[in-house]
Order: structure tokens, then C-alpha cells, then sequence
């Protein structure tokens, strides 16, 4: 298994680029990292698993709709 990031863009990234990318292979090490699309060379956040599942899941309920 590696652990080097295979970074995956939004399916939403033709929205003018404001998007992130996630490494979501590392999740197996307890982490996920998520940076800025348009700053792949840039810093990225890490984030526990469990939260990053409770972000995600918040997102698709509609939890952070205007």
C-alpha cells in the first residue's frame, strides 16, 4: 500500500475551479487531506477520518445549504 496522495478533484470542479482535492487513499492510515485545486503545490489540511465521514455525510444531508 502506498502512502504516497492520489489527489481526486470535486465532480463539481467545472464550477469556475473553486474546488478541493482529496487523497482519500490515505484514509486507511487514519487521515484524509484535502487542498485547494487551484494550489495543488500548496499546504494541505488533514483530517481524521471520523470527521471528514461527518463532514461529508453533513454535505450530503444538506447541512451547509444556504
Amino acid at each position: 500500500m502506498t502512502t504516497e496522495p492520489r489527489w481526486t478533484k470535486s465532480s463539481y470542479s467545472d464550477n469556475g475551479g473553486n474546488c478541493v482535492e482529496v487523497a482519500a487513499n490515505l484514509a486507511t492510515y487514519g487521515t484524509v487531506p484535502v487542498r485547494d485545486s487551484k494550489n495543488p503545490h500548496g499546504p494541505a489540511l488533514a483530517f481524521d477520518t471520523s470527521a471528514w465521514s461527518a463532514f461529508v455525510a453533513g454535505v450530503k444531508a444538506g447541512d451547509f445549504d444556504a
